[in-house]
């Protein structure tokens, strides 16, 4: 591609949601440059990334249409097939399983650093996408026809539509002035990788604490996934006292479901915050996955989201190409921004409200979470359509 061509799409950011976009757009016939600051390490299967992924099948799904999936799951993809869901105070606990579902899994829990490899050797092949790596976006500005990006490196492209996919710092989304809803919740993420005395049971795993859930995702080799909500001050606690420390203090946040935790990596922590977009588009430029939308871990359903807004932009290319449009055009993009913003939107609130509910100490809370999540259970089509939703289906 000469730099003065003008492409059919530009996409800024191209981790796991960007790389998936210029994928699925490539392969539908169009034209497509990324603009990446970073060249993604080569992921290492003995070096797990502390980022991990409740992949549902919908989002799996999408990966088999771009024949990335197989090489995913040859590396490291662990299914799991049951989930057990109980708070802290009391009560029953809820149950997911895949048999209910007629499934084989509920979903798979993927690392970060091995689908951004995965997706990029799958970039690599693709005639139809130029990379420009590492370079950033400077400028951004828009007309009739598409949008005029001007990189740090000078080049300048000209596109009909320009995704911005660049993250929760977006600098798409800061260019165009587009207004975010914030929530900051004063609450870090804490994960690292353990081992415990008895087996996961290929069953992801939650505990609501007042001062956060903490989930056990299973991993390959025995292994588990932590992802504990914690305080700010609590977080920093931990991450500073010793191994055997940190164990025992698991341990008893956990009740020792899966008896004792025996070892544990290293381990890291991220700011939680709610940001969502409450405007997805401009223009010919859009937004999609976290610089759109991030929301809280507690349901693992960040990256699926992202990966819902790539499948509803293959089904609007799809459908416009059945009627020889543009689309591209403002009034299919904005039709496309008002569906997945009732969705994000949707989904965001939830996980927050389910974070506020189960993560304080007040009594009325108290006395009801623990029987709301047995009565969830015990109504076969509230629990069903639970799992469903989390599954995408």
């Amino acid at each position: 591609m000469t730099r003065r061509e003008i492409l059919d799409v530009a996409i800024v950011g191209a981790g796991v949601v960007g790389a998936a976009a210029a994928l699925m757009l490539a392969r539908a016939g169009l034209r497509v440059a990324i603009v990446e600051a970073h060249v993604p390490p080569a992921w290492s299967a003995d070096a797990p990334d502390l980022r991990v992924y409740a992949f549902a099948p919908d989002s799996q799904a999408l990966l088999e249409s771009l024949d990335v999936w197989p090489a995913v799951a040859a590396a490291r993809a662990q299914p799991y097939r049951r989930m057990r869901v109980w708070d802290a105070a009391g009560g029953e606990e809820l149950r997911f399983d895949a048999e209910a579902l007629g499934r084989g899994e509920l979903g798979h829990i993927v690392e970060h650093g091995l689908l951004v490899d995965r997706l990029w050797a799958a970039l690599a092949t693709e005639p139809n996408i130029a990379r420009h790596c590492p370079d950033k976006l400077q400028e951004l500005s828009q007309d009739e026809d598409g949008a005029r990006l001007t990189l740090a490196s000078g080049v300048t492209l000209r596109a009909r539509l320009v995704l911005g996919a660049d993250g929760a710092t977006s600098r798409v989304r800061t260019l165009l002035e587009l207004p975010v809803d914030e929530r900051d919740y004063g609450q870090r993420g804490l994960v690292a990788y353990v081992r415990t005395e008895r087996p996961h049971e290929d069953t992801a795993w939650q505990r609501f604490l007042p001062s956060g859930p903490l989930a056990f995702l299973p991993c390959g080799d025995g292994r588990s996934s932590i992802v504990w909500t914690l305080p700010e001050a609590d977080a920093a606690r931990l991450l500073a006292v010793d191994d055997d420390s940190f164990r025992r203090e698991l341990t008893r946040a956990f009740d020792a479901r899966l008896g004792e935790v025996t070892e544990v990596s290293a381990r890291a922590a991220f700011p939680l915050r709610r940001q969502l977009a409450t405007q997805m588009m401009s223009g010919r430029v859009v937004l999609i996955g976290d610089a759109a939308h991030a929301v809280h871990p507690l349901a693992g359903q960040g990256v699926n989201l992202g990966l819902r807004d790539v499948a509803a932009l293959r089904d609007l290319v799809r459908d416009a190409a059945a009627d020889g449009r543009d689309f591209a055009s403002p009034h299919r993009l904005a039709r496309w921004a008002r569906q997945r913003y009732s969705e994000n939107a949707l989904a965001a609130y939830s996980f927050e409200a389910i974070n506020v509910v189960f993560s304080n100490e007040a009594l009325l809370p108290t006395l009801l979470r623990g029987h709301a999540l047995g009565l969830a259970g015990r109504l076969p089509p509230l629990a069903n359509f639970f799992m469903r939703r989390a599954a995408g289906l």
